[in-house]
């Protein structure tokens, strides 16, 4: 059987050329097309396919509120995007929703119909580079960080971060000054060696201090 799949994208040209290259494939089956996430989450309502592809910057409803409700309501159906910017807080974000996958829509043809079948396969695979960059495990000094070296309060700033709060979201939730949690972030990272918020959540889905959240 081939795998079967829903491609999404609001630019028609390009939703064409990904058919033509998916139809290329023998075990490959474009089941149906979408141009916003809206209708998208219908299709895979009605046509349930066994993969999405679907640009994560669409105008209308929010593609990831969209790839959240495919796994909460759809049996099974594996999610990867498609952007054309190298944006690791999306990437973050998209990490949350529990998709399967992140590409650059410049990315080889061949890398991506890889990336398709192992996704198909429930294989674990780098995302993307960017993903790639994002889960490289924290170092210092050649050895790995540890959550353990953290304070409670710098545990509860990098869950609440994690989640998706503000530095000033995360003050209020705390009871604390903005800069009071900025100086506990900073902290955080440092013994971490993070660098950036993608890396932050990956941090902490890996070493279960957050779960993949259902929400965005």
């Amino acid at each position: 059987m081939p795998i079967r799949c829903l491609v999404v994208d609001d630019h028609t040209l390009f939703r064409a050329g990904l058919r033509r290259l998916l139809e290329g494939e023998e075990d490959l089956a474009v089941v149906g097309e979408a141009g916003d996430a809206e209708a998208a989450l219908e299709k895979a309502r009605a046509l349930q396919p066994d993969l999405v592809l679907m640009d994560i910057g669409m105008p209308g409803m929010s593609s990831l509120e969209a790839a959240r409700l495919m796994k909460a309501e759809i049996p099974g159906p594996r999610v990867i995007f498609l952007t054309m910017h190298e944006d690791q807080e999306y990437l973050a974000r998209c990490l949350q929703t529990g998709a399967d996958g992140f590409m650059l829509k410049d990315v080889p043809a061949p890398r991506l119909i890889h990336t398709i079948r192992q996704v198909c396969r429930g294989e674990e695979h780098p995302i993307s580079d960017l993903l790639t960059r994002a889960e490289d495990p924290p170092r210092r000094h050649g050895r790995a960080a540890h959550a353990t070296n953290l304070t409670q309060r710098e545990r509860q700033v990098m869950k609440l971060i994690a989640e998706g709060l503000s530095v000033r979201e995360a003050a209020g939730r705390l009871g604390v000054s903005v800069k009071t949690v900025e100086a506990h972030k900073f902290n955080l990272m440092r013994k971490l060696d993070l660098h950036n918020r993608a890396q932050l959540v990956t941090y902490a889905i890996q070493k279960k201090i957050v779960k993949m959240s259902a929400e965005i």
